[in-house]
């Protein structure tokens, strides 16, 4: 779905030479066309967000270039997912912008930031798979609550998943634990034995810390039952690159 992009226009707000030379490669090497804008000061940053798709807001900036920046970005009709850099002093702290990623020091780590911010603007292919259609309907609903688009296909056992992802392309799937038959843990060990590069929520209302280790352990997201968009945004954090979306943003 990625590729499926045309371009993507990305704003990149910093002083800092290196952080914007590791984003010049990251853009170069990207498989979809990107725009790079650079800003070094929270007057350029204003008159240069229009129309980007994805603004990523330094945190060693001044706080007030980044409430300056923050403000601009409110006005906008179309406003860009805005995101900012953590650094030692802002981690942990409170943020105006969409969200909070970890500030790249590695060109592998600019790379994989832009790839997966870039699925913030474009549907994510999603795989809902529950034995219950009640529940494969409150999940399809939870996930049309949230900030984010998806393209949703359905499953009701393991066994029907594993065959759905081997012949198709999926970004995430929100998979079940107690399923008959194949379960959800089987399933998602067989994923991980296939070595299938596929995000996994694995959903449940078993409170049990020994399993939830153990899907952790597998790669996978622990989600416990009963859950709201915002408990789903949190869950796909790092399939968006981010630490942290705010809570008080839609």
């Amino acid at each position: 779905m990625i590729d499926d992009l045309l371009s993507l226009r990305v704003l990149v707000a910093t002083r800092d030479e290196g952080l914007a030379n590791l984003f010049r490669q990251a853009t170069s090497a990207s498989t979809v066309p990107v725009e790079l804008v650079e800003v070094t000061d929270a007057a350029t940053a204003q008159q240069s967000l229009e129309g980007a798709d994805i603004a990523y807001i330094d945190g060693a900036l001044k706080p007030q270039e980044i409430a300056q920046i923050f403000s601009a970005l409110r006005t906008l009709s179309k406003r860009p997912f805005s995101i900012l850099l953590a650094t030692a002093s802002t981690a942990g702290k409170t943020f105006p912008t969409d969200g909070l990623a970890g500030k790249p020091s590695r060109i592998i780590e600019s790379q994989w930031l832009l790839e997966r911010s870039m699925r913030v603007r474009v549907p994510s292919r999603a795989l809902v798979v529950d034995d219950s259609a009640t529940m494969r309907m409150i999940v399809r609903k939870a996930l049309a609550a949230t900030r984010f688009q998806f393209h949703i296909t359905e499953a009701e056992e393991g066994l029907a998943a594993l065959e759905l992802v081997r012949n198709g392309e999926f970004d995430i799937v929100f998979l079940d634990y107690n399923m008959p038959g194949f379960s959800g843990l089987e399933t998602l060990a067989e994923f991980k034995r296939e070595k299938r590069r596929v995000s996994v929520v694995m959903i449940t209302s078993v409170d049990d810390e020994a399993l939830a280790a153990r899907v952790r352990a597998l790669g996978a997201t622990f989600l416990k039952k009963p859950f709201f968009a915002a408990d789903i945004e949190n869950a796909l954090c790092s399939h968006y690159g981010l630490r942290a979306l705010n809570p008080s943003r839609t």
